[in-house]
């Protein structure tokens, strides 16, 4: 089966930013049109696109939820949407389901509270955002260390419809994915493993591709830079199911 691919949009005051190591002060700005950008990967061929609400994740107040639900409908029966970023709630799910989001992502909130991902997913599919350093999952934006390892973290939710597992020290720095990290990862959860960070060539593709067992791949930067574009990408993942 092939690895699913997930292009990637990261909203930010109402435009397509990409952080640097999720840091706030080393933003690039690719597009003042999500929606646009979201057609031109659903018409390429994108089974999913991965949209995370930045403002939503720092401050909690979902003001880019209606391009969300702009970005949806736009998907219609083309491509399922899949929505991380200050989803702290039942209510914060609900709301995402009912603007046409297939899965929501929880990270911060996931870790603090195991047993509300079991909550949440009585609702919509809840993807399991586990962002680490060296192995250490980060929470509230990266900015602090939960004391949790990941290897911890991935017996903790077994209702999960995935985990999306990002290397901080790699993400938005086409540095390369962390390989033998997802490995491992891979080998120790039977929930569906996709990847996060690093991807800067359809080498990387090929070489997570490689990976036995690996769900999806998220990548975002690589494609807004044009080391690859959406179609060459699904080529390479399609020629290795």
């Amino acid at each position: 089966m092939a690895v699913e691919l997930y292009p990637a949009i990261d909203l930010r005051g109402g435009r397509v930013v990409r952080l640097s190591q999720g840091d706030y002060a080393r933003e690039t700005t690719y597009g003042d049109d999500p929606v646009r950008v979201a057609d031109e990967f659903a018409a390429a061929g994108a089974p999913w696109v991965h949209v995370v609400d930045l403002d939503a994740a720092r401050s909690g107040d979902p003001v880019n939820r209606p391009i969300i639900a702009a970005i949806a409908s736009c998907l219609t029966g083309r491509a399922r949407l899949q929505t991380g970023g200050g989803v702290r709630s039942v209510a914060d799910a609900e709301a995402l389901r009912a603007a046409g989001v297939a899965r929501v992502v929880m990270g911060s909130a996931a870790v603090a509270e195991p047993e509300l991902v079991n909550t949440v997913a009585d609702v919509i599919d809840v993807a399991v955002g586990l962002d680490h350093r060296a192995g250490r999952v980060a929470v509230h934006g990266w900015t602090e260390d939960s004391g949790v390892s990941l290897d911890d973290a991935l017996t903790w939710f077994p209702r999960a419809a995935a985990f999306v597992i990002t290397d901080i020290a790699r993400d938005g720095m086409l540095s390369g994915p962390d390989i033998d990290g997802l490995a491992h990862a891979i080998a120790h959860t039977s929930v569906p493993v996709i990847a996060s960070g690093g991807v800067a060539s359809l080498d990387d593709l090929s070489a997570l591709a490689a990976l036995s067992g690996l769900a999806g791949i998220i990548t975002g930067r690589a494609i807004y830079e044009g080391r690859f574009t959406v179609t060459d990408a699904l080529a390479v993942l399609g020629s290795q199911s």
